[in-house]
């Protein structure tokens, strides 16, 4: 498999996000681990890259954070008037499978949910079937 250009891993949780780039490191799937700590970041993380015709490929997205959370950042990344959007997998990463926020995420760019944490077996299933 093709390594990624980039991941970017978009969680409130710092120890969430060094256990996952040093996973993502392990398996040798991406060139770049970019990492935010909410969703304004993100959006900004994903202007910068873009703007240098860098688009993270994959996004991991959590839904709880502090600033702008998952859903927030979910409805600004489909206000962006951008070319590169449709190249871009989002997958929600997260604890909460509230049936409010499963049935919300079904109308949202999303192309797949996985449960926290993050392990190699489900990594390696999601790029199968969605790569």
């Amino acid at each position: 498999m093709n390594k990624l250009t980039s991941i970017l891993l978009v969680d409130d949780d710092t120890t969430t996000n060094f256990v996952n780039q040093m996973l993502l490191e392990d398996l040798d799937v991406t060139e770049k681990v970019l990492i935010a700590c909410n969703g304004k970041e993100a959006l900004e993380i994903i202007n910068q890259q873009c703007q240098k015709g860098k688009c993270p490929q994959l996004i991991l997205l959590d839904i709880n954070m502090p600033v702008m959370n998952g859903f927030e950042f979910l409805e600004a990344y489909k206000q962006l008037d951008l070319n590169y959007k449709q190249s871009v997998m989002i997958v929600m990463l997260t604890t909460s499978m509230n049936p409010a926020d499963m049935d919300r995420l079904g109308k949202m760019p999303v192309k797949g949910i996985l449960n926290k944490p993050l392990t190699a077996e489900t990594f390696k299933t999601l790029l199968a079937e969605t790569i």
